[in-house]
């Protein structure tokens, strides 16, 4: 028996699957794989299969966990303004007026 999901796109909508929206689904994919890559390591490096798997799949919940506690918190485009107003100046120090009296003279030449 097997189940499909559907991805509903609406009109001016975000990508939405199982609750987790729009950039948090590549997040999660990437950490999938990049899960998918450690177990095939481990793996190959002769590590245990119980340990292997033992150290995977907490990861791969509290991976899923933390992506949907994301999601919720700051929502499709909140992540993205938070990072954006870590670049911003806390404040813009002009030891002189040149520069906006330079600004003054140019305006009123032009016009």
């Amino acid at each position: 028996m097997s189940s499909v999901y559907e991805i509903n796109k609406g009109v001016n909508r975000s990508l939405e699957f199982k609750g987790i929206k729009a950039q948090y689904i590549i997040y999660l994919a990437v950490g999938l794989v990049l899960l998918l890559l450690l177990f095939a390591i481990l793996f190959m490096a002769g590590v245990n299969t119980y340990a292997c798997v033992l150290i995977i799949l907490p990861s791969g919940a509290g991976l899923y966990i933390g992506v949907q506690h994301l999601s919720h918190k700051y929502g499709e485009y909140g992540l993205m303004k938070k990072a954006a107003r870590k670049q911003l100046p806390r404040s813009i120090q002009s030891r002189s007026r040149k520069l906006f009296i330079q600004l003054r003279t140019t305006k009123h030449e032009k016009g």
